[in-house]
């Protein structure tokens, strides 16, 4: 570990979805432990937002604006990166986009606008930061949920997507492993952030019913995702690859979902993340 316990002095980390929720909670950490942070999102006014919250904390961020659908603006702004920064050390893939509804009334778009932003974003960032990753022999990390390998009622869009991420990791980290390169995938259970408590935990009785099916007994917060990428990335997980960390309360061990007509019925038209 480095002096004062700042593990990514000297380095960057690049975390899509990086202007709210958990890719800001994990740009402050990464900025807390010394690395250079860049956050990508669609919207820079958020990101600006994170990057003065680093800056409040003494760290060193800066946003680029980016929808991962578009691969020629990721490449881009992977370059970007390179050209400010001379590095890229950690990749958060994190940007993703989901909606609750059951699958005989998704829409074809609907479908396709999921799996572009989380399957397709997946590959763009990693396919265009993988020069600079196997120059600093770095570190992947995707973000999935439980449901990538379980499936999930009113998520197959998200699931399909997830799964594809899932499968990308393993891929990766046995195909990239040679350039000194590690993949691995973060699956979060059920977190408190702006957007859910907002859209999502204050329906009805929806956090009461996901809270039961958590076996420590309470929903996350997203310093506990944080903290799982910080260790992930590190030294300290240093042959550890391919591999999917469960951050969940031992959520997908209870085998809790929630009844899912009812919990549709309170969900409905709620934007999830």
């Amino acid at each position: 570990m480095n002096a004062g316990g700042r593990r990514f002095a000297g380095k960057t980390a690049v975390v899509t979805g990086g202007g709210t929720g958990l890719g800001r909670a994990m740009a402050l950490a990464f900025g807390r432990e010394g690395a250079g942070v860049c956050v990508v999102g669609r919207r820079q006014e958020k990101l600006d937002e994170t990057v003065a919250l680093v800056a409040e904390e003494g760290g060193k961020a800066f946003g680029l604006s980016a929808d991962v659908r578009d691969p020629a603006r990721v490449e881009a702004v992977m370059r970007g990166i390179v050209e400010r920064t001379g590095r890229i050390d950690v990749l958060v893939n994190n940007a993703a986009g989901n909606f609750v509804c059951p699958s005989e009334e998704l829409s074809p778009n609907g479908f396709k606008s999921v799996v572009d932003i989380v399957l397709l974003g997946t590959f763009y960032c990693s396919r265009f930061a993988f020069q600079a990753l196997k120059a600093s022999k770095g570190s992947i990390i995707n973000i999935i949920a439980a449901y990538a390998w379980s499936g999930e009622p009113g998520a197959v869009h998200s699931a399909s997507a997830k799964a594809g991420v899932l499968a990308m990791t393993r891929t990766l980290a046995a195909e990239w492993g040679q350039f000194g390169i590690r993949a691995n995938a973060i699956s979060p259970g059920p977190i408190h952030t702006e957007g859910t408590d907002k859209n999502l935990w204050s329906v009805a009785n929806v956090e009461e019913m996901v809270r039961k099916t958590v076996p420590l007994g309470r929903l996350g917060e997203p310093a506990d995702i944080a903290r799982a990428a910080l260790w992930l990335a590190s030294e300290d997980a240093g042959w550890i690859s391919g591999a999917t960390l469960a951050v969940d309360g031992a959520q997908w061990l209870h085998g809790g979902t929630l009844n899912f007509r009812e919990a549709y019925d309170a969900m409905r038209g709620m934007t999830v993340r």
